[in-house]
């Protein structure tokens, strides 16, 4: 097989180092890029650093891209992240932890890199059965943004499309983990809350830690991330 560099979206949580061991396991040269975006939960740049070192990428790249000039989310602003909001509530509309066009920047600014690269695949954690109301997390939007990379850049032109790969999409967080442990990821160097505390403790509380505990319950797997942080189990 030969080996093909690919740009891989790399948040530092658990969808993203999951897209990244696929990808690894397909015998890609992995060139991972991560955005620090002003987010409230930016410890998550420092999982991405293990992560690359553990994956072992040929080269991690981070972005300084300071959404907190707009403002418009939980993550970037100062709206409250809600907590401990009950699944049905979860899955209601768009959640105000949704950061304006955010994959759209991120997915750019990865066609950019994947341009420099010659590379023709874009990795991205995206899940739209945990994240129902993320607009930017939908089969369509993917392949809008093909077409996209497609009419606008000089790969696109050349005949050679570029493809945004979420293989992830479809997936439960069941699945997901169950995956991530074949592939023996280190979950403990995952972060997923929106909201640590203590020393970058998750919270426990945000609708991603209910969502990440209640995928390791239905996986039978303990979490070594929120074992090892102390956070108290509900």
């Amino acid at each position: 097989m030969v080996s093909t560099p690919v740009v891989i979206l790399a948040s530092g949580g658990l969808d993203s180092t999951v897209t990244a061991a696929l990808a690894k396991a397909e015998g890609h040269v992995l060139h991972l890029l991560t955005i620090n975006y002003g987010q409230r939960h930016e410890f998550e740049i420092e999982c991405a650093k293990k992560i690359a070192a553990w994956i072992e990428a040929k080269d991690h790249k981070i972005l300084q891209l300071d959404l907190r000039l707009f403002g418009g989310s939980a993550l970037t602003d100062q709206t409250p992240v809600p907590t401990d909001r009950p699944s049905f509530e979860r899955e209601k509309g768009i959640p105000v932890t949704y950061v304006p066009a955010r994959n759209t920047i991120f997915l750019s600014v990865a066609l950019a890199y994947a341009e420099v690269l010659n590379a023709t695949k874009i990795f991205f954690g995206a899940n739209i059965r945990d994240y129902s109301g993320y607009p930017d997390c939908r089969p369509e939007f993917i392949q809008a943004f093909m077409e996209v990379a497609k009419q606008g850049t000089r790969l696109g032109q050349a005949g050679q499309s570029i493809e945004v790969l979420a293989p992830l999409l479809f997936m439960t967080k069941r699945e997901i983990i169950l995956k991530g442990q074949e592939l023996q990821v280190p979950f403990q160097l995952t972060s997923s809350c929106y909201q640590p505390g203590l020393d970058d403790r998750p919270c426990g509380h945000c609708d991603s830690c209910l969502i990440r505990k209640e995928g390791f319950q239905e996986a039978q797997i303990c979490d070594p991330a929120m074992m090892n942080s102390g956070a108290k189990e509900r």
